[in-house]
């Protein structure tokens, strides 16, 4: 196999890199992001170039993974979770996978990330009232292993930031 070949194939399930994004594709992203039930008609008129481009261009964004999926952005408190509270967790070393697997179960966990500093992982849920984030954190992830210590930090007051078209 040429060392060209090799160099696409992805190691360990990895993706290849994605291609570079011209101003077009970034366009593309905002106007997507900020409605991502935009029609492939208004998207091409609004970044001037023909339906067909447009068209293979958000595929294009899909098939490298830079477009990970369309969702609806909703507000929780309308919804029905009018408690959101960010939870800092402190987990035994090297258990990341194992951990992420079991938060990603828990009802109205929104967001979850692994980070450096004080604490490993910070972790966003949304539940319908403090009663039932008392019991989220208090029950369910104490009850994980992996967890060693947790913080609470309720959250008053929130907003997405959402791009500019």
């Amino acid at each position: 196999m040429a060392a060209e070949q090799m160099a696409e194939r992805p190691q360990d399930g990895a993706a290849p890199p994605a291609r570079p994004l011209d101003a077009i594709d970034q366009d593309i992203l905002k106007i997507l992001q900020a409605d991502g039930r935009a029609s492939i008609r208004s998207v091409a008129e609004r970044v001037h170039v023909s339906r067909a481009n447009a068209y293979a261009r958000i595929n294009r964004l899909v098939e490298d993974g830079v477009i990970r999926g369309f969702s609806a952005r909703v507000d929780h408190e309308r919804a029905g979770h009018g408690t959101s509270a960010y939870v800092t967790l402190k987990i035994v070393q090297n258990t990341w996978r194992t951990v992420r697997e079991q938060l990603r179960q828990l009802p109205g966990a929104s967001h979850i990330a692994l980070v450096g500093g004080d604490f490993d992982v910070l972790l966003l849920v949304h539940t319908p009232d403090n009663k039932a984030l008392r019991e989220l954190v208090l029950t369910r992830l104490q009850a994980i292993p992996e967890v060693l210590s947790t913080r609470t930090l309720l959250v008053f007051e929130e907003e997405d930031l959402e791009p500019e078209t």
